[in-house]
C-alpha cells in the first residue's frame, strides 16, 4: 500500500483506471499488492489481472459491501486505499434493504445477531448493533456509520 497517500486530502486526486480480468500493467500490480495487504489474495503479484485476481477482487468487494463484480472501479479503489468502506448509507432502526440484510449475516457470523436475517433494522439487529459498538469501544448509539462499518468489514466467517 502506498504509505504516502493521504486519505483525506488525496482523495480527490486518486485517478486510478478501471481494471477487469486480463488487464495487464503497474495498476494490477498496485492492485494485487493492495489485495495481498489486506489479506484477499496470495498469488503472485504478476501484474496480470487473471481468475485468482478476479476471486481475490470479488473477496474483498463482500467484505466492503460492495457489488461483487470483479470490477475494480473508483469505489473498489477508494476501499483498497482506506482498507474499509466508503460512502455507506447511515442505517438504523427502520432502515429496510439488502445492506440490512448483509450487516445481520455479519453479526450472525460474530455472535451478536440470533436471530432471522430479514434485512429489516429492527429492536434485535439494533441491540446487536450496540454490543458491537460497545465491543470494540465506538460510540454506542445503535447507528451505523462510518466506524460502525469499518468494524462490519472486520467480520469474516472465512478467509478469501
Amino acid at each position: 500500500m502506498n504509505s504516502t497517500f493521504n486519505f483525506q486530502t488525496d482523495l480527490v486526486k486518486l485517478n486510478k483506471p478501471v481494471l477487469i480480468q486480463n488487464c495487464t500493467g503497474e495498476a494490477v500490480t498496485e492492485l494485487q499488492n493492495l489485495l495481498k495487504h489486506w489479506q484477499c489474495y496470495f498469488g503472485e503479484v504478476d501484474g496480470v489481472f487473471g481468475p485468482q485476481t478476479t476471486s481475490a477482487v470479488n473477496c474483498f468487494e463482500y467484505w466492503m459491501f460492495l457489488t461483487e463484480d470483479g470490477i475494480v472501479d473508483h469505489h473498489t479503489w477508494l476501499c483498497l486505499y482506506k482498507g474499509a468502506p466508503v460512502d455507506m448509507p447511515l442505517l438504523k432502526k427502520g432502515s429496510r434493504d439488502e445492506l440490512v440484510g448483509k450487516i445481520q449475516e455479519r453479526l450472525l457470523w460474530s455472535g451478536f445477531f440470533q436471530s432471522e436475517i430479514t434485512g429489516y433494522f429492527d429492536v434485535v439487529t439494533e441491540k446487536a448493533i450496540k454490543d458491537l459498538q460497545q465491543g470494540s469501544g465506538l460510540v454506542v448509539d445503535g447507528i451505523v456509520g462510518d466506524r460502525t462499518w469499518f468494524e462490519l468489514s472486520k467480520i469474516r466467517e472465512y478467509g478469501c
